[in-house]
């Protein structure tokens, strides 16, 4: 997958439908082991709740998961209605758990869908959302003579530093996109970028620069 739409930060929401209260938790996310570990903290902090429902999307390894749980609702009422608010919005790499407190009214199978979509949508409401599209965290080694001429190649260009090591020499190290990477080279090449050395890191998802 080249590119997906996620949150660009994890966000909350609260309802209450007749009585029962609704915690919606909404999470970024990069592989199923890091979802499950989530839900299991989860779990954790809201010990004394009838359900932590949930459901997620994340593109591990280039394989699409996806998964839901009902945790004791009636089927499909839950985990389902969460997982359809995710595809709904087109995400990937996200992961929502709705916490239920039980209030003593039963809302049906109708009314626990309706909530539980509803914590999802406004818990989403309460972030923004980013394209990640697959690139590079690379090391460009550079002479302390060049370094600000590489800070503001990389600030002209859209690319983000990430951390900087200074010792003989400075390397700076940058996210970039794959396409943007290969006019990096290019630039490397000809000396339009002052460079003594570009390294490959990992490939990562970054975010994509509108």
């Amino acid at each position: 997958m080249e590119e997906f739409k996620t949150i660009k930060e994890n966000c909350f929401a609260q309802i209450v439908e007749k009585k029962s209260k609704f915690i919606a938790n909404a999470f970024y996310i990069e592989s199923k082991d890091e979802a499950e570990d989530i839900i299991n903290s989860i779990n954790k902090k809201y010990f004394d709740a009838r359900h932590n429902c949930y459901a997620y999307i994340v593109n591990d390894n280039q394989n699409i998961i996806q998964k839901c749980s009902d945790d004791g609702e009636p089927a499909k009422t839950a985990g389902t209605p969460i997982l359809n608010i995710i595809k709904t919005k087109g995400l990937c790499n996200v992961l929502i758990i709705v916490t239920r407190y039980f209030g003593g009214v039963l809302l049906g199978t109708g009314g626990l869908i309706r909530a539980y979509s509803e914590a999802s949508v406004q818990a989403l409401n309460k972030t923004s959302f980013i394209i990640k599209q697959l690139g590079q965290k690379m090391k460009l080694k550079v002479e302390y003579s060049n370094v600000e001429q590489v800070k503001y190649y990389c600030r002209k260009k859209g690319i983000m530093i990430v951390e900087e090591e200074y010792s003989n020499d400075v390397n700076i190290f940058i996210e970039i996109s794959n396409k943007m990477m290969l006019e990096m080279y290019e630039d490397f090449e000809s000396q339009k970028l002052k460079a003594t050395k570009i390294e490959k890191i990992e490939e990562k998802y970054i975010e994509k620069d509108n």
